[in-house]
């Protein structure tokens, strides 16, 4: 007897949710500042950063404790000293916020090692080029070796960790670990001892000050006038005598007018509400910027259900490598229109990668304004696992490798939050589902319908693209066989329930006629016992050579009043 293969078990598929709007807003304005202006801005900043980073020490020192545990009022008062109250307020709180996050880091880094550390080992459990279950064995012995050491390096990365998250100290390198590393690597970095110093002191200096509400134009430390557009600074108390304005203050030959969102700046600042300032160098370009950001009210917006009930279309988008695939879908889960095509060539430096991607959202929204959406449905994609277990899970050789790489280099976590706030800005909503089985469902049931009703060509993304539209409707991927039919001229007409079948409840069927009641009109080809006559209408014979009408007969009766068996002439 053969054996039954296993049905295998599909992974539960979260439902689709709403993502939330951007709780701030963060703008940008280039300081044109003079040789004297930069001298005090550097000094200031060098001043407040040694003093943050001391206390920064003190916060790692004191561990993960209580929020009223954490001496705040004991290391703003002795920062007050040097600086000023709202200085020392804004330095313990970005040391607050430094050590959540590094602790936070840890944590995700001993989750994402031990997931490496369990998929090796189980790999190493299986003899070379064999294969149990679902576990593949490595090649060769060269190949088990170097994983034998790399599962031991892993250990030793896991090992430190822990001991970190036991002790509660994390490492946290002011100005990023990884300039740290290219001082010793100027060569390959083609940086020079002078330029990579310039950077260095750029990016721990410190001239970040909270905002204030009910203070001058929202902030007391950096004011900006909205009328002028003069920036004043508070000098903290060792370096008064650089002051050129009343109270201790230092004001900037330069102004700025911020030009993205100054109309809310504006309500803001006028209003006298919080907003914060940050002054950042550009080392590389030789320039100094001042950041305005501010927190935003949050907006509740629709579920995925009430969009549905609204009879709002959809954006479907597959995000790849090198593109994205749309497709414009109905309340009812039909595609609508042909597919859309967007080139996504993230290539070049930073600033470069960053605006190609901000134009490829730009495009979405155009189009999804063009066609009457009410929003975005987008794959909820991380690639957790494949940051972690990557060369275990996708595929080894050249082919394995290559395939990591693109994955690698689809910016899922930048795409989304660019989309969630150009698209915000727009009136659209973004709905994120799970990224299960997309793409395969979405090319079995739904290329070929795709294919037949565009004019364009249809990949499979397109398909995957279809899918994702319709799970983030709540409805299901597959389609209901016999609804549209593959005829061109039955094809045109589209079902609006295609996705829902809505069976009525028991009891609204409809009452049976009895001859002599009035048609509604429904039908396209009546019945002759639908209606009462006197003398029926002569009937013909199929097969008779001629036409030979029936003789007169009695009144017919259907038999559905009378239960009788219709009798044929």
């Amino acid at each position: 007897m053969a054996r039954q293969r296993r049905k295998r078990v599909l992974r539960a598929i979260a439902p689709p949710f709403t993502v939330a709007a951007p709780s701030g807003a963060r703008i940008r304005d280039r300081l044109r500042v003079d040789v004297a202006d930069e001298q005090v801005l550097t000094l200031v900043g060098q001043h407040l950063g040694r003093h943050q980073r001391a206390d920064l020490a003190e916060r790692v020192a004191v561990g993960l404790v209580p929020v009223k545990d954490n001496r705040r009022a004991e290391r703003k008062k002795k920062l007050t000293a040097v600086s000023s109250s709202r200085w020392a307020g804004a330095m313990t709180r970005v040391s607050e916020d430094q050590y959540q996050l590094s602790m936070r880091c840890l944590y995700d880094e001993r989750a994402g090692l031990r997931r490496a550390i369990g998929q090796i080992a189980l790999r190493l459990a299986v003899p070379c080029g064999e294969r149990k279950g679902k576990v593949r064995g490595y090649q060769d012995r060269g190949e088990r070796f170097q994983k034998q050491r790399r599962l031991q390096a892993l250990k030793a990365r896991l090992a430190m960790v822990e001991q970190r998250i036991a002790t509660e100290r994390p490492s946290v390198v002011v100005g990023g670990r990884r300039l740290a590393k290219i001082r010793h690597n100027l060569a390959d970095a083609r940086l020079t001892a002078g330029e990579w110093r310039k950077r260095w002191d750029a990016v721990r200096l410190f001239l970040t000050a909270d905002g204030e509400s009910g203070a001058p134009h929202g902030n007391y430390t950096i004011t900006v006038d909205p009328a002028d557009g003069s920036v004043t600074i508070v000098l903290p108390e060792p370096l008064r005598h650089l002051a050129n304005a009343p109270r201790g203050r230092y004001r900037l030959a330069c102004a700025v007018s911020f030009h993205h969102r100054r109309a809310e700046w504006l309500d803001r600042v006028t209003a006298h509400q919080a907003v914060r300032y940050d002054i950042v160098r550009d080392p590389v370009r030789g320039r100094w910027y001042l950041d305005a950001s501010w927190s935003a009210t949050k907006a509740i917006l629709p579920s995925p259900q009430e969009i549905r009930a609204a009879g709002g279309r959809m954006l479907a988008v597959d995000m790849n490598a090198d593109h994205l695939a749309a497709c414009v879908l109905d309340p009812h889960g039909n595609p609508v229109g042909d597919p859309v095509t967007l080139p996504l060539e993230l290539t070049g430096d930073v600033s470069r990668r960053d605006g190609k991607l901000r134009a490829a959202v730009t495009s979405l929204i155009k189009i999804a304004r063009l066609r009457g959406c009410a929003g975005i449905v987008v794959e909820n994609l991380g690639f957790t696992d494949a940051r972690h277990t990557g060369r275990e899970t996708m595929g080894c050789g050249g082919r394995g490798k290559a395939f990591r790489r693109a994955v690698a280099g689809i910016p899922t976590a930048k795409f989304r939050e660019r989309l969630r706030g150009m698209a915000c800005h727009q009136g659209l909503v973004v709905v994120a589902v799970d990224p299960a089985y997309t793409s395969r469902w979405g090319a079995q049931h739904w290329r070929a319908p795709l294919d037949d009703q565009s004019t364009t060509t249809v990949t499979r993304h397109h398909a995957a693209a279809v899918a994702i539209g319709r799970r983030g409707l709540g409805q299901r991927i597959r389609r209901r066989p016999g609804v549209t039919a593959s005829d061109p001229r039955i094809g045109q007409r589209r079902a609006t329930g295609q996705t829902v079948s809505a069976p009525r409840s028991c009891g609204t069927t409809s009452s049976p006629r009895t001859t002599g009641t009035p048609h509604e009109g429904g039908k396209t080809c009546w019945s002759r016992s639908d209606q009462l006559v006197l003398s029926p209408a002569p009937r013909t014979v199929r097969g008779a050579p001629g036409v030979r009408p029936l003789p007169p007969g009695p009144e017919r009766v259907d038999p559905a009043d009378t239960g009788q068996q219709r009798q044929e002439w």
